[in-house]
């Protein structure tokens, strides 16, 4: 069955760094356009960073320059460097696969910044 697991969440002071991993199978990791998102408390879920499954990658306003999308099909996992943490930064953060009508969510790494 299709998993989206995703690792690396955690308490950072602000100005820090994490790097969240998203473990996926149980379908053709390659093929798929691939995502973070978060959710931060009484808030909308919004885009953080995209990578096509060309490799092509869209980043939010909010994040641009501290954050960087990648993947690496060979492993088939998906990865967010987060560079200058800030406390609006905290959030739950979800791992997303799209292709076509396929539309496969993670249950989400929380995220917190705070010193």
């Amino acid at each position: 069955q299709v998993q989206l697991v995703e690792s690396g969440g955690g308490l950072v002071q602000p100005g820090g760094s994490l790097r969240l991993a998203c473990a996926a199978s149980g379908f053709t990791f390659s093929s798929y356009h691939m995502g973070w998102y978060r959710q931060a408390p009484g808030k909308e879920r919004e885009l953080v960073a995209a990578v096509t499954s060309a490799g092509a990658t869209i980043y939010a306003d909010s994040v641009k320059g501290r954050f960087t999308i990648s993947r690496d099909n060979s492993k088939n996992t998906m990865y967010l460097q987060m560079n200058s943490l800030k406390p609006e930064d905290t959030a739950l953060y979800y791992c997303n696969a799209k292709w076509r009508v396929a539309d496969y969510w993670g249950q989400g790494t929380q995220v917190t910044v705070s010193s």
